[in-house]
């Protein structure tokens, strides 16, 4: 138990957590932003890995960093682009549409990086973020190098996600928002644009998708490989449920997942050989189908969700 407790009580421990939260939170608030308006995105995994190869290749080329979250958000938008297109305006299944997106963004972002990159042995490497030295505050003991030695990026998405609360629960864009996502013809009889409103959402929702995979090449690692989403795109859909489609919940979602995950990595350090690693990989999944499996039946899923909107029609 002291074991147990010290890696609850280590700085490291939770300074992890933040930093395998950042993708989460950014990818997961992009989904529960297109689904609050009524479009559900399955498009996850392939958007946030190409964002991850294109945000990685812009700095690759030269660009500053944030301009490879920049890049990264364009080429994210371009797919919810794609997308809306699809289930918005062809009203086509947003399963369907949604998955053949994953496919799609995975494989051309590895054709893209392979043509553009020469094949080496060594994958080549980028300067990431940094982590940023945040006066007095850095200098704390414990709270210090746990959470206020992050890369700016990481702060960049708490802050999304406490901004993006407030905008859904207080403000006219939120509300239209909202109504789009629970009764299109409602918000139409006020004289809102229920289309317009899903591409905008789908789409900004997507960019964060991109920005959440750049974060793996721009500051949790230096370079990119085609399998470095590894999941996480699907989880995030599993977030969106779990956080009932509220940010604030989201941001704790994420936080939470990321603590099962850090914590088993150091929990196979302590009980290395005593309990098969594959256990400990297992661990962060059996724990948030779990608190999945509660959290859902509380969850309140957005009216018109998955339901195609064409103008005039009930």
């Amino acid at each position: 138990m002291s074991a147990l407790f010290d890696i609850l009580a280590s700085a490291g421990l939770w300074a992890a957590v933040l930093r395998i939260a950042t993708p989460l939170i950014l990818a997961t608030l992009g989904a529960l932003i297109s689904e609050r308006a009524g479009v559900l995105n399955l498009g996850i995994e392939g958007i946030m890995t190409f964002g991850a190869m294109s945000g990685w290749l812009a700095v690759f080329n030269g660009a500053d960093l944030w301009v490879g979250l920049l890049v990264a958000a364009l080429g994210g938008a371009m797919f919810g682009l794609l997308h809306s297109v699809l289930t918005v305006t062809l009203g086509l299944s947003q399963h369907v549409s949604g998955l053949g997106v994953t496919l799609f963004a995975s494989s051309f972002a590895y054709y893209v990086f392979r043509l553009m990159v020469p094949v080496a042995g060594t994958p080549p490497t980028i300067e990431p973020f940094r982590p940023l030295d945040i006066p007095v505050l850095s200098d704390l003991p414990f709270f210090g190098p746990a959470f206020f030695t992050q890369t700016a990026p990481t702060y960049l998405a708490i802050g999304l996600a406490i901004a993006l609360a407030y905008l859904i629960a207080r403000t006219p864009i939120g509300l239209a928002i909202r109504m789009t996502g629970e009764n299109p013809h409602a918000a139409e009889a006020q004289g809102l644009n229920p289309m317009a409103i899903r591409y905008g959402a789908v789409i900004f929702g997507s960019a964060l998708m991109g920005v959440g995979g750049a974060f793996l090449t721009l500051s949790a690692f230096n370079s990119f490989f085609p399998t470095m989403v590894q999941g996480r795109g699907w989880i995030c859909i599993a977030l969106v449920v779990f956080a009932s489609w509220k940010p604030e919940r989201a941001l704790l979602g994420a936080i939470l997942f990321a603590l099962f995950d850090a914590f088993q990595l150091r929990l196979q350090t302590v009980l290395s050989g005593v309990v098969p690693y594959q256990i400990f990989l297992m661990l962060p999944y059996l724990l948030s189908i779990a608190a999945l499996a509660v959290m859902a039946r509380r969850a309140r899923v957005p009216q018109a969700l998955m339901q195609p909107y064409r103008r005039g029609e009930r």
